[in-house]
């Protein structure tokens, strides 16, 4: 699969991962804040294989990596959000 697949699949995920964290706060004081984050879903084999490489790849560079293992996701849903207004700085 193409890096650029990859990455699209990646940042999906870690929306989906920050999201997680607001609902447990907890789960985020546990990590170091040096720390790089490598997100390894069950459900998706290939980026899974993908983010464990890369995570070799920064572990082998002398970073600190947490592995964290997605067992699955819930359906996607909408947002909640029902208005948004952007008010742009002149």
């Amino acid at each position: 699969m193409k890096k650029q697949e990859m990455v699209k699949r990646n940042i999906e995920l870690s929306a989906e991962f920050s999201r997680y964290l607001f609902d447990h706060p907890e789960v985020q004081a546990s990590v170091p804040n040096d720390a790089e984050l490598v997100l390894l879903p069950d459900e998706d084999p290939e980026l899974k294989q993908f983010n464990l490489k890369m995570g070799g790849v920064m572990e082998k560079d002398g970073e600190k990596v947490v592995f964290v293992r997605i067992g699955s996701l819930r359906p996607r849903q909408c947002s909640r959000i029902k208005n948004a207004e952007f008010c742009i700085p002149a």
